[in-house]
């Protein structure tokens, strides 16, 4: 089966030129994967990761685009955008999905790249440089560089939609918010840092953050199909993300991040949207170090710094394959290789070792069939990234195993495992004592089964009322015969006292005779 869809891929594409001739705006060029040393066949478990995904219960669809040398091999779509029987159906290059996370590295890390080109921002400036208000218990001390590596001191997050009556209130909250350690000192992950580099980008470009980068880098790049606030024409192809939120109404084309929009749908965390095919076209530009089509977007040596390791596993802004252990990225990634998740479902990974990227958009967030949906997101992208890799046929940079590669959507361990059992009270016909009654009572109508099975829950109900009765007369019994047994030795200790006492009188009569 697997090698008669992979003819069907490889003939499917066999018209297809084997050149870059892409046209801004629609998208990457597509090329048969053995025009850029790939193989088809080993692609093609891609289509049984993602499919087995969505079986599970995972999420409703996914969207998928691996590309290589600046093509793209593999683009497809799978499911819906929702359960839904009448749903749409996900296409790479016209489904919308939000990118959650995603954003930091799209959106707010490209900013802080332009700016650091253009000179306008160090890594080594401090944050109180633009934000004087942001000082107070070592707060003066964060620097640029602490909060693309999440070493900032700040929390993971504040309930901002809690408490923020509109987008300035939650800014100064952000800003205002106490560092929980000193500066450089931990790595705790933290969309408060990244919203603060938005409003660092904002504040030295004087431009708001969505005007910024559509302005600079998606309108270049011809990224037509991405933006913070979804237009209200491409809502219906956008995946939903919850059927209802704290915003009293169902979550299609408006952010899911609920702190994202206590900041107006543009934060420097969260709030992008866009498609598969709009990321890979982003990914190539990344993988050529800065450039497409001509036209430089940040320069080379600004791309290798922000990609490279920094902290930890951490490059500046970016993630990278070092330390997971195969979580996300899968275990054939390069040691160069760099990405990003998102917490709807969403990832993109990019290996300049190999010249490629893969790219996954899913809605795994609504309403999710699986038991474990986060358990089935982290092992379908480990696989897609697995596969990549192992697709690669050139020398020296081929995949090395024996045999297929164990996918961990094979085993899907985890991902729906059985319910613990609930505690029932062993009463009526649901002991064995009524399962054996119900055995016993097969061929009878089921009038005449309830009806025995009445009759025995009266029966065991009569048992336990006299056992009850026979517990009651034991007791009463005991307690009678403990009052006679203490009657009883009191009068012996009455009788013993008055004879103590007639003793004593009849020696002092004795002794008073005896004087006389």
């Amino acid at each position: 089966m697997i090698v008669k869809v992979a003819t069907a891929i490889t003939l499917g594409l066999a018209s297809l030129p084997t050149s870059n001739v892409a046209v801004r705006g629609d998208g990457l060029p597509k090329a048969r994967p053995e025009a850029v040393a790939m193989s088809a066949l080993r692609l093609d478990a891609i289509t049984r990761v993602v499919r087995r995904g969505i079986a599970e219960g995972g999420f409703p669809g996914a969207a998928v685009v691996v590309g290589r040398r600046g093509s793209a091999v593999y683009s497809q779509g799978f499911g819906k955008l929702s359960w839904g029987a009448n749903a749409p159906l996900v296409s790479p290059d016209r489904s919308v999905y939000d990118l959650a996370s995603l954003t930091k590295v799209i959106g707010t890390t490209t900013a802080i790249m332009l700016l650091y080109d253009e000179g306008r921002i160090k890594l080594d400036d401090r944050v109180s440089t633009f934000f004087p208000e942001f000082t107070g218990g070592l707060k003066d001390q964060v620097t640029i560089r602490d909060l693309l590596t999440h070493r900032s001191g700040l929390p993971a997050g504040r309930d901002l939609w809690r408490l923020a009556w509109s987008p300035a209130d939650a800014q100064r909250m952000v800003l205002g918010t106490p560092l929980e350690y000193a500066p450089g000192s931990h790595y705790v992950y933290s969309d408060l840092g990244a919203d603060i580099l938005g409003f660092v980008a904002e504040r030295v470009s004087g431009r708001k953050l969505d005007a910024l980068l559509q302005e600079r880098v998606f309108t270049p790049l011809g990224m037509t199909e991405t933006w913070y606030r979804v237009p209200a024409n491409v809502r219906e192809r956008t995946a939903p993300t919850a059927t209802m939120s704290v915003r009293g109404y169902s979550l299609q084309g408006d952010v899911h991040d609920e702190n994202a929009h206590a900041l107006g749908g543009v934060a420097g965390h969260a709030g992008l949207f866009s498609t598969a095919g709009d990321l890979s076209v982003f990914a190539t530009m990344m993988l050529n170090k800065g450039t497409y089509l001509g036209t430089r977007i940040i320069s080379d040596s600004t791309v290798e710094r922000f990609t490279a390791r920094a902290a930890g596993s951490r490059a500046l802004g970016w993630d990278t394959c070092a330390g997971h252990n195969g979580v996300g990225c899968g275990r054939f990634m390069s040691g160069r290789a760099y990405g990003h998740t998102g917490f709807t479902g969403t990832s993109i990974w990019i290996d300049p070792e190999r010249d490629m990227f893969v790219v996954l958009l899913t809605n795994r967030v609504f309403e999710s069939r699986a038991r474990r949906p986060e358990r089935v997101i982290s092992d379908v992208r480990a696989d897609l990234a697995d596969a990549s890799a192992w697709a690669v046929t050139e020398p020296g940079l081929a995949v090395d195993v024996d045999g297929d590669p164990a996918f961990r959507a094979d085993y899907a361990t985890g991902w729906n495992p059985a319910p613990e059992p609930r505690y029932r009270p062993t009463s009526g016909c649901t002991v064995s004592r009524g399962r054996a009654l119900a055995r016993k009572s097969a061929g009878r109508s089921a009038r005449s089964k309830r009806a025995a099975c009445s009759a025995s829950k009266g029966r065991a109900s009569a048992r336990a009322t006299a056992a009850r009765r026979d517990r009651i007369s034991s007791a009463s019994a005991r307690r009678s015969a403990s009052s006679r047994r203490g009657t009883a030795s009191a009068r012996k200790s009455t009788a013993s006292a008055n004879r103590g006492k007639a003793a004593r009188s009849k020696a002092t009569t004795a002794a008073r005779k005896k004087r006389r």
